[in-house]
């Protein structure tokens, strides 16, 4: 396995990214998207499994997201929504796939931008993986309230958004780990953060749309997600395909049990290829 971490410059701005090459010959890409106060790092930990089942796997950090380009202040929150990364997304697929379908993996708000992208050009996936994702804004299951985070940053910063979302978990992190979450949350674009949480509040149910593409889809999450699994499974019902429990993790599979959730993704690429 190669791994690359880059940059790559879209119209809005330059994006950090990974690119993780298997050293035999390659399958196919995959693209993984991150969520809310993400990055390409979320994705590292399924590098090593990925690229050992012949894939390439790209992720980047979104605009205004740890180690990318953004605008910031109260007056660029409306870079941030749903429409505009979707674009964005599109964009990175021409540098790094051109020509290519590629399969795709929203992780969270990744998923939401992800359903964008599909839903603008389902011509572009060999598939799609929804990966601990909410169908709307109405049923994020988090334990702040999104619709309150615009006012928490512009109250209190970054530093206080971490204090509402992690200040009672600090102790389950091993320091490192703790260390590198608190500066992520730190240095990304507060206009980012205050955006995404009002149009990930604001986002309709796209559910029947999606089902609408024929695009191959499936839903995974883990056992111990915060987004409430049964309107997950609700969501896989809805499109007709399968949903994929990840046992042991709880909303990021990808970092807390990376080779399983390797494992389900690799058998639905086979099963759709």
């Amino acid at each position: 396995m190669t791994v690359n971490l880059s940059r790559l410059e879209i119209s809005r701005g330059e994006l950090s990214y990974f690119e993780a090459t298997p050293d035999a010959e390659v399958k196919g890409t995959v693209v993984m998207v991150p969520g809310f106060t993400g990055s390409r790092e979320d994705f590292l930990p399924m590098a090593p499994f990925v690229t050992a089942a012949g894939y390439r796997l790209i992720s980047y950090s979104q605009l205004g997201q740890y180690d990318s380009d953004g605008p910031d202040g109260r007056d660029a929150v409306g870079e941030y929504t749903i429409a505009k990364f979707a674009l964005d997304l599109a964009e990175v697929l021409d540098k790094v796939a051109p020509g290519e379908k590629v399969h795709l993996v929203g992780h969270s708000f990744g998923g939401l931008v992800t359903r964008a992208a599909v839903l603008n050009d389902p011509s572009r996936f060999l598939d799609y993986v929804i990966l601990d994702s909410p169908p709307s804004g109405q049923t994020v299951g988090t334990a702040v309230d999104i619709t309150q985070i615009p006012e928490l940053l512009w109250a209190g910063g970054n530093e206080a958004l971490w204090t509402a979302m992690f200040g009672t978990l600090e102790e389950m992190f091993p320091a490192p780990v703790k260390e590198f979450l608190r500066n992520r949350i730190m240095v990304t674009k507060t206009a980012n953060i205050a955006g995404i949480a009002l149009t990930m509040g604001a986002e309709p149910d796209r559910v029947d749309e999606l089902a609408a593409t024929g695009v191959p889809i499936l839903v995974a999450a883990g056992a111990d997600d915060f987004v409430p699994v049964d309107v997950q499974i609700e969501v896989a019902a809805r499109l007709g395909v399968k949903f994929e429990i990840i046992e042991g993790a709880a909303h990021t599979p990808n970092e807390e049990k990376p080779e399983e959730l390797t494992k389900v993704l690799v058998d639905f690429w086979g099963e759709v290829v």
